[in-house]
């Protein structure tokens, strides 16, 4: 019986563990697109072709790096 209590208290704690790094990477995640994405806001593009192309290019960067991920 204390062995499978040892056990569920680590899977528990495994389980934790993993949890929170998984949203501690998830939020790097969002603050690296959000800053390339307040950088196309600073640049106050002249007009619509102008942004239209730094929108672009982050979803190129998102998509490249989308593969790479795939890859493994």
């Amino acid at each position: 019986m204390a062995a499978m209590d040892d056990q569920a208290a680590f899977t528990k704690t495994l389980q934790e563990k993993f949890e929170k790094k998984l949203i501690d990477h998830e939020i790097a995640q969002l603050e690296y697109w959000k800053v390339q994405l307040d950088k196309i806001l600073a640049l106050r593009p002249d007009g619509v072709a102008s942004l239209q192309l730094h929108i672009r290019k982050v979803s190129d960067m998102m998509g490249n790096r989308i593969k790479v991920l795939k890859r493994g």
